[in-house]
């Protein structure tokens, strides 16, 4: 049956105007992780091509290079289709997995000489030799980073991170070198341990965080790859020819056979077919196109052979700007800054400048050797402010909520989707595959005469097996359902835009809409009556004729999730504002709004004003979750603060999404709020740990103790607090595994 009941679903292929339509559209940028400053890799563009900072996107140079204001490397603006090794990744990955095999020896040294008796000059040699590749290899990026913020005068956990890497490492080889010159301090640790332990953890977050960016570039290509790599032209002799799409020029005809991808937005000059638009609308119900109608490429034709010309190309199609479009959301989303960081913009002057006046402090008013005492107290307030506390906090309760949200079905991307998720006060459902289960089901068979539903299901379910149409799959499913013998059909016919018709047994009988039935047929206008109050209640109708007679209406519907309701109620209980966005018609919309007890609705809208909807709620100082299953959510996940992809849709939609549901249950929205909301307490518990040994380590490790009681801060102490608030971390951490 070609009948289309929901000519809603019609959309011209509009230009999607962006926020910066005056600006080059050049900006196909991703989410990215931290950047190694030296390795510039195989990113597949140009030497001319353009780079940004994800976290500075004012920083735009052609090149790569690293960032001014934070010495991150930049980022390609336009991610290609190709895809070529990630040598960031894997340099980052290699200098991890080397640091970790020495690590592992290293801590056993350390913690076990004091157990084992093994001599302190021989344990010390081992732990240099074991700890220099670790902090020289695999800490160089770290080092550069710190050199750069100190460089452009902008502090970061990278400064705080090599100092203290660097003061750990060259206070304990002084030590060992000069080891005479402390017999007034008596033992002298060493914290080679320290050094290559804190090394080889920031190495990991590194790997974790490429990773991430990775995915975001994946979300990019898949977009790209929509649409097909050639075009079929058809040229004035009629002969065809298959070019590259690159070289499509505006005009071009273009032949499309059933079953292939349109490949840029056109309009059809000859024959009709039935275009899936659900990349464009999320909406599984085929469009039915005709002579004059615009189509969009990306999306699918139908059953029809058709001929378009090529009207909009290259960066101007509506596939190029959704594009753009993530690409500027996903790159905008990524400008928060942790909490971490901005606490470390102060921590680490704070903690330097403590570090030079204790030095000039013990070297003007301290005791002989003056110079010795000035250098291990200044080096043990950087050792006791180290950052590996401070670096464990927020990774350390992400990857805890990360094993407890797979456990529960939520894949969480990355962590500012988590933190945001604790504060959302709107969520933005899509309908379609989110709030409904996404394939129709029949619903109703309401007859009008003397046929039970029985024998009406037979008849149309033996007629629409030979329909293509979407929803004959819904009739021909009830009556499988019912154990149904379906009959052979006789002088089938499909009437574009009306529907089938067919005899069974020698019975004339018609399927579709109005149009397909006279106007002569009795009480036509109390049925459409009885026909519109079912739409205005969601449901599809069809019409089922014997011998020109209507004697049934037939109703499907995309059912409501059963978890729907419940988590519906309990994200208002949450205080949660929550407004249904959808392609499909107002009063489909309407309807399942009204089962839900959702108030604001806005039917009928293009991917594009999704994203705008959300970027105006923004704009008021709403914190937005966006909850969608299509590729036609992309934009609109990659807009809200935060995107919630329903397991059960399309790759790119979970791709443009910090938070995805692999079952596709909308119940697993309260699962991921409440584990966000405990994720932020623990992360804050963290840092309450990890600080509270800085804040009273540091002064105790300046010596303000000694002109009283004598006592300076024994490097065994200082190894032990910082381990200590290490454990604390990992211990509270692993609390939300047994949430």
């Amino acid at each position: 049956m070609n009948t289309q009941e929901h000519q809603h679903h019609h959309h011209s292929a509009k230009h999607i105007k962006t926020s910066d339509d005056q600006v080059e559209h050049k900006n196909h940028a991703s989410c990215c992780a931290i950047h190694q400053a030296n390795n510039k890799g195989d990113l597949n563009v140009g030497k001319d091509a353009f780079f940004t900072c994800p976290m500075h996107p004012e920083i735009r140079q052609k090149g790569p290079g690293n960032c001014s204001k934070c010495g991150m490397a930049l980022e390609p603006e336009q991610i290609t289709l190709e895809v070529g090794e990630d040598h960031e990744y894997l340099s980052m990955k290699k200098r991890f997995i080397i640091s970790a095999v020495l690590a592992i020896p290293l801590m056993i040294i350390a913690m076990g000489k004091h157990f084992i008796g093994i001599p302190d000059k021989i344990s010390n040699i081992l732990e240099l030799l074991l700890a220099t590749p670790i902090v020289i290899w695999g800490g160089w990026p770290f080092f550069k980073l710190g050199y750069q913020s100190l460089l452009n005068k902008s502090l970061n956990m990278y400064t705080l991170l090599s100092l203290g890497i660097g003061a750990a490492y060259i206070f304990s080889v002084i030590s060992i070198i000069l080891v005479h010159q402390f017999i007034l301090l008596q033992k002298v640790g060493v914290y080679f341990e320290a050094a290559g332990v804190i090394t080889t953890l920031a190495l990991l977050g590194q790997v974790m965080e490429l990773k991430a960016r990775s995915y975001s570039n994946n979300a990019i290509r898949e977009l790209l790859g929509l649409a097909p790599k050639t075009a079929r032209i058809v040229k004035s002799d009629n002969t065809e020819v298959d070019i590259p799409l690159e070289e499509v020029a505006i005009g071009n005809l273009i032949r499309i056979r059933p079953g292939e991808k349109i490949p840029v937005d056109a309009i059809i000059i000859e024959g009709n077919s039935n275009i899936d638009e659900s990349m464009l609308t999320g909406e599984s119900m085929p469009v039915y196109k005709n002579i004059g109608d615009k189509v969009i490429g990306g999306t699918l034709n139908g059953n029809g052979s058709i001929i378009v010309k090529a009207e909009r190309i290259g960066k101007e199609t509506v596939l190029a700007q959704i594009v753009e479009m993530v690409s500027k959301a996903q790159r905008s989303k990524m400008q928060i800054q942790k909490l971490a960081d901005l606490t470390s913009a102060y921590f680490v002057p704070i903690v330097i400048l403590i570090a030079i006046i204790t030095g000039l402090i013990w070297y003007i008013a301290g005791p002989e050797p003056k110079l010795a005492y000035a250098m291990v107290n200044s080096i043990a307030v950087l050792i006791i402010a180290c950052p590996c506390a401070l670096g464990l906090a927020t990774p350390m309760s992400i990857m805890a909520a990360s094993g407890k949200g797979a456990k529960l079905g939520i894949l969480i991307k990355d962590a500012s989707s988590l933190e945001l998720l604790s504060k959302i006060d709107t969520i933005v459902v899509d309908k379609t595959g989110t709030l409904t289960e996404g394939k129709a089901k029949l619903t109703l068979i309401k007859s009008l005469g003397e046929y039970d539903e029985s024998k009406l299901l037979y008849w149309a379910a033996s007629l629409e097996q030979n329909s293509e149409h979407p929803l004959a799959a819904a009739i021909v499913n009830a009556a499988k359902e019912k154990n149904i013998n379906l009959a052979k059909v006789e002088n089938f016919q499909s009437i574009t835009g009306q529907g089938i018709i067919g005899s069974i047994d020698g019975v004339a009988i018609s399927f579709g809409n109005l149009k397909l039935f006279s106007e002569e047929v009795n009480n036509i206008e109390q049925i459409d009556k009885l026909a519109f109050e079912m739409r205005r209640d969601g449901q599809t109708v069809m019409f089922f004729g014997i011998e020109g007679k209507i004697e049934a209406l037939f109703c499907t519907a995309d059912p409501i999730k059963p978890s729907a309701c419940n988590a519906i109620k309990e994200l208002k209980q949450n205080n949660v504002n929550i407004i249904m966005l959808t392609g499909d018609n107002l009063t489909t919309a309407l309807a399942i709004a009204k089962k839900l007890n959702i108030n604001k609705v806005e039917a009928g809208v293009t991917p594009a004003r999704k994203a705008e909807v959300i970027k105006d709620l923004q704009l008021q100082g709403k914190i937005v979750a966006m909850a969608g299953d299509g590729i036609n959510d992309a934009i609109a996940l990659a807009q809200a603060n935060v995107g919630i992809a329903m397991g059960n849709g399309t790759d790119i939609a979970i791709e443009s999404a910090g938070i995805t549901l692999l079952k596709g249950d909308i119940n697993g929205i309260i699962k991921a709020y409440k584990l966000s909301k405990a994720t932020i307490r623990n992360i804050k518990q963290n840092l309450f740990f990890a600080f509270i040994y800085n804040i009273l380590g540091v002064p105790i490790a300046a010596g303000i103790l000694y002109p009283w009681l004598g006592v300076l801060l024994s490097p065994i102490f200082a190894s032990v607090a910082m381990s200590f608030s290490s454990i604390s971390v990992i211990i509270n951490s692993l609390r939300l595994k047994d949430l």
